[in-house]
């Protein structure tokens, strides 16, 4: 099937929706204006079932088919939060809060995803249940960890769960999805070198936590050169250095230093962890100093279950035709990884063709891709729940 005639008929209205959200973003739970529009929406549609505040400021929405022989229920997913970002498109419905940004294409996940439950809601051709899912706090917040811890899975009884996001680069209206790990998990630390300050002309009198801090850095790197498995991947990056003096003549004290690990595997993430702690303690030691590393994970990794990725690679086929099914994982990060973690499901990429990256200030998410979007959240359902006669 081509996108759905129906998305077609719908798209001056879901456009309208996506261009509302953007001209009002909002951060992190602080959704409230666009979590009260979805579910005034949802509630328009028809829906079984509406339900705020899961996960804080998440909404859900059931939709159950004309029959329910298969007792099935499958999830949908699509975030809502914007970012701290200053926008510079120069749209015409460009944020009107200064300082923050739709810069990541959540308005459209957000539209997409109400525009395939206006048309299950219309349709119900399928057996069993549709859970549409709007999460808040994506970008940091883990709204999806809290959704989860909501209980929102075991409540409405979520076998399977799926989720979207768009992705420049890739030409609208194609899909990118792989089994297995594809986005990282993502952890950050913070290093604290502790030495003896003094006068930079003495420095026979002083543990000068500057070059301790710099052994550090150079050594962490051998982390991803000798300690993991060089067909795993891994990211070790210490980002920011910062000394207790600005002096041009004071060896200082204390140096800070913070930074993210990223990986593919769990088992690397714990190795990872403890190498670092043993680079860092090890590191100063050797050199008369004191390092502290306080560590703290992040997302998890994102992992795409085999035959759910299936499933999606089937529908998207269906939908254009243009998939690449065996995309490269990427380093960045996704909270959709504790509703995987929580039940088998698939993350897909779409298509948002030769625009600004997202999380940059030019970024805006292409109207054009929304049948195709949608088509393909309602395919899930149909193809995984397919109608008895």
């Amino acid at each position: 099937m081509p996108p759905k005639n129906r998305f077609a008929e719908l798209l001056p209205e879901i456009t309208a929706w996506r261009r509302d959200f953007h001209e009002n973003p909002e951060l992190l739970f602080e959704v409230h204006r666009t979590a009260a529009k979805v579910a005034e929406l949802l509630r328009s549609f028809g829906c079984d079932e509406v339900v705020e505040g899961i996960g804080r400021t998440g909404v859900v929405g059931v939709i159950k088919g004309r029959t329910d022989a298969s007792g099935r229920v499958v999830g949908l997913r699509a975030d809502m939060d914007a970012l701290p970002i200053i926008e510079q498109t120069g749209l015409e419905y460009a944020s009107k809060t200064p300082g923050k940004m739709h810069a990541c294409g959540h308005d459209g996940h957000t539209a997409m995803l109400l525009g395939a439950a206006k048309y299950l809601a219309e349709t119900r051709n399928f057996d069993g249940t549709a859970v549409v899912i709007f999460q808040p706090a994506e970008e940091g917040g883990g709204g999806g960890r809290e959704m989860v811890n909501d209980g929102m899975m075991d409540r409405w009884n979520i076998q399977e769960v799926y989720g979207m996001h768009n992705m420049p680069g890739i030409p609208v209206g194609h899909f990118a999805i792989r089994p297995g790990a594809i986005m990282a998990a993502a952890d950050q630390f913070e290093i604290t070198v502790t030495g003896k300050g003094g006068h930079a002309a003495k420095p026979h009198e002083c543990v000068d936590s500057t070059v301790v801090a710099a052994h550090i850095i150079v050594a962490a790197q051998t982390i991803a050169s000798r300690t993991v498995d060089p067909l795993k991947q891994v990211v070790v990056s210490i980002c920011t250095v910062q000394t207790d003096s600005t002096a041009h003549n004071v060896i200082p004290q204390v140096v800070k230093m913070k930074g993210t690990v990223r990986t593919m595997d769990p088992a690397v993430q714990d190795q990872v962890e403890q190498r670092l702690k043993e680079v860092v303690e090890g590191t100063a030691l050797a050199l008369g100093a004191r390092a502290e590393l306080a560590y703290q994970r992040g997302y998890p990794v994102t992992i795409n279950a085999e035959d759910e990725t299936r499933h999606a690679v089937a529908v998207a086929e269906a939908v254009s035709g243009q998939v690449d099914a065996a995309t490269p994982p990427l380093m960045g990060a996704e909270d959709f990884s504790y509703m995987l973690n929580a039940r088998p499901g698939a993350y897909i990429f779409l298509g948002n063709g030769d625009t600004a990256m997202v999380h940059h200030p030019a970024y805006n998410f292409d109207d054009n891709a929304i049948p195709f979007g949608a088509s393909w959240y309602a395919g899930m359902v149909e193809t995984r729940m397919p109608a008895t006669a």
